[in-house]
C-alpha cells in the first residue's frame, strides 16, 4: 500500500493489468524503455543543439536577433509551461496513449521546423515542437514508475538520468557534427529533420511494447486549474529566459511581479476545488509529503547550479577560447562520458542507500569545482581547454551520482496514480531551476566580463560563477540530508 500522508516514505506499488499481472514481461520492459527513453533524448536534444545553430539561423535564414532568441528560448517556454498539465493528461487519458500522441506530435512539429521557410515559421513551429515534448516527456517518468516493479525501477531510473545527461552533452557534440558535416546539403535544417526518423521508429515501437494496463480511477481534467498553472509558470519563465538578453527591461520584472498574484489564484482555485470534493489539476497533497517536498527542493539546487554551469562554460570556451562549437562540443564530451558512466555504475549504491547517493554526488561534484577554481587561478589567462577536462570529469561524475538517486527520492514521495502529475512536476523544477539558474548566474557572469574580450576576463567571471554554483552544491548536500532512508524493498 502506498501513503501518501506526510512525512511517511511511500513504498510505490508496481501497476497491474486489469487481470493483475505486472504489466509486460521482463524483457519487453527494458525494450519499452529503451523506446520511450529514445523520446526524451530528442526532447533534451533540442534544448541545446539550436544554440549550437544559432549563426547559421543567422546566416541562412535571415533571423534578427529578436528571432533568434525566441528560436532559441520558445522551444523551451513552451515545453516548460506544459508539464505539469503533459503529465495531468497523462494521469486521465493514459501514459500509454499520451505517450504517443506527444511523440507523433513532436515528429511532426520537428519535420514543420526543419521545412521552415521564415524566421517567424519556425518561431511557430518551435514553440509547437516544445507543447509536443511537454506532452511527452512527463509519461517516461510515469511509464517507468508505473511499469517497472521496485527492484528494477532504480536501474530504470538510472538509465533515465544518463539519457539527460547524454542528450544536453549531445545537443553540444552531435549538432556541431551534423552543422560541420552539412549532410546531404541541408544546412541547419539536418538538427531538425534527424528526429522525424526517431520519433516515427518511437511511436510504432511503443505502440507494440508499451502496455495497455489501464487504471480504475482516473481523475478530471480541471481546465482551470491546467490555465491558471501554465500561466503563472509561463511568467515566471518568459522573462527569465528573454530577459536578460533585452537587458531586463520593465515588462520582464512586471511580469514576474505578475506571476506571484497568478500562482497564488491558481493554488487557491486547486485548494478550493479539493474541497469541494473535486480533483485539482495540482493535487496539493504532493507537496505536504516531506519526501516530495524537499526531494524538490534538492532537485532546484543541483538543476541549477549544472545546467548555469554549463551555459557559462560553453560561453568562455567559444567566446573567451575562441573554440568551434564543435571543439567546444568534443570538450564537453568527457563530461558527458563520465556522468553517463556514474549513472549506471551508481545503480547498486541508490538501491541500498537511496537518497543518501546524493550527498556522495554532491561531494564528487564540489571536489571537481575545488579543482576547477585552484586551475583556474592558478592558469588565468593561460586557461585552455585541455586544463578543465580533469575537473570536467569530477563534475560528470558527481551529477551522474547524484541525479538518479534524486528523481528517485522525488518520485518515492508520490502514489502511483499520482504519477504523471508528479513527473510534470519533477520535470518543471528542473526546467525552471535550468532557467533561473542560467539567467541569474549569466547575468552575473556578464556583468564580471564588461566589454572585455580576453581569455583572462572570461577566466576570472568563471571563477565567481564556479564558487556559486559549489554554495549550490553544498546547500543541496545539506537539504538532501533532510530525506529519508529508502524503505525496504518487497519482491513480490
Amino acid at each position: 500500500m502506498s501513503d501518501s500522508r506526510p512525512g511517511t516514505t511511500t513504498q510505490l506499488p508496481v501497476a497491474a493489468s486489469p487481470s493483475g499481472a505486472r504489466p509486460g514481461g521482463h524483457r519487453s520492459r527494458w525494450l519499452a524503455l529503451a523506446v520511450i527513453l529514445a523520446a526524451l533524448f530528442m526532447a533534451q536534444f533540442d534544448l541545446y543543439v539550436v544554440n549550437v545553430a544559432a549563426p547559421s539561423l543567422e546566416h541562412d535564414l535571415h533571423a534578427g536577433p529578436a528571432a533568434l532568441q525566441l528560436i532559441v528560448a520558445g522551444y523551451g517556454f513552451t515545453y516548460a509551461s506544459g508539464l505539469i498539465t503533459g503529465g495531468r493528461l497523462g494521469d486521465v487519458f493514459g501514459q500509454r496513449r499520451m505517450f504517443l500522441a506527444g511523440t507523433l506530435a513532436f515528429t511532426i512539429a520537428s519535420l514543420l521546423c526543419g521545412l521552415a521557410q521564415s524566421p517567424g515559421e519556425l518561431v511557430a513551429t518551435r514553440l509547437l515542437q516544445g507543447l509536443a515534448g511537454a506532452v511527452m516527456v512527463p509519461q517516461v517518468l510515469a511509464l517507468i514508475t508505473k511499469t517497472f516493479p521496485a527492484a528494477e525501477r532504480v536501474q530504470a531510473l538510472s538509465w533515465f538520468g544518463v539519457t539527460i545527461g547524454a542528450g544536453a552533452v549531445a545537443g553540444q557534440v552531435l549538432g556541431g557534427a551534423l552543422l560541420e558535416v552539412n549532410l546531404l546539403g541541408l544546412g541547419w535544417r539536418v538538427i531538425f529533420l534527424v528526429n522525424v526518423p526517431i520519433g516515427l521508429a518511437a511511436a510504432a515501437l511503443a505502440y507494440w511494447l508499451l502496455p495497455k494496463a489501464s487504471s480504475a480511477a482516473r481523475p478530471a481534467l480541471d481546465p482551470i486549474g491546467a490555465v491558471a498553472v501554465a500561466v503563472s509558470v509561463g511568467l515566471l519563465l518568459v522573462p527569465l529566459v528573454l530577459g536578460r538578453a533585452e537587458g531586463w527591461p520593465a515588462w520582464a520584472w512586471v511580469s514576474l511581479a505578475a506571476a506571484i498574484p497568478v500562482m497564488i489564484a491558481a493554488l487557491t482555485w486547486e485548494r478550493s476545488l479539493s474541497r469541494r470534493g473535486g480533483q485539482p489539476m495540482l493535487d496539493l497533497a504532493l507537496f505536504g509529503n516531506r519526501t516530495f517536498a524537499r526531494g524538490l527542493l534538492v532537485n532546484v539546487t543541483i538543476f541549477g547550479a549544472f545546467f548555469s554551469f554549463m551555459f557559462v562554460l560553453t560561453l568562455v570556451l567559444q567566446t573567451g577560447l575562441g573554440l568551434t562549437p564543435l571543439q567546444a562540443g568534443l570538450t564537453f564530451t568527457p563530461l558527458g562520458l563520465a556522468f553517463s558512466i556514474a549513472a549506471i555504475a551508481a545503480q547498486r549504491l541508490v538501491a541500498r542507500h537511496g537518497a543518501r547517493v546524493i550527498i556522495t554526488g554532491t561531494f564528487i561534484v564540489a571536489v571537481g569545482l575545488i579543482a576547477l577554481l585552484a586551475d583556474l587561478h592558478a592558469s588565468g589567462p593561460a586557461t585552455s581547454a585541455p586544463r578543465l577536462i580533469g575537473p570536467l570529469v569530477l563534475i560528470g561524475l558527481g551529477n551522474g551520482t547524484a541525479v538518479p538517486a534524486l528523481i528517485g527520492a522525488v518520485l518515492a514521495g508520490a502514489r502511483v496514480q499520482d504519477a504523471g502529475a508528479a513527473s510534470g512536476v519533477l520535470t518543471t523544477s528542473q526546467q525552471f531551476a535550468s532557467a533561473a539558474g542560467v539567467a541569474a548566474l549569466g547575468s552575473i557572469f556578464f556583468q564580471l566580463v564588461g566589454t572585455s574580450h580576453g581569455t583572462g576576463a572570461y577566466a576570472r567571471a568563471l571563477e565567481y560563477v564556479a564558487v556559486i554554483d559549489l554554495a549550490l552544491v553544498i546547500i543541496a548536500a545539506g537539504l538532501s540530508l533532510l530525506l529519508p532512508r529508502p524503505p525496504r524493498i518487497t519482491r513480490g
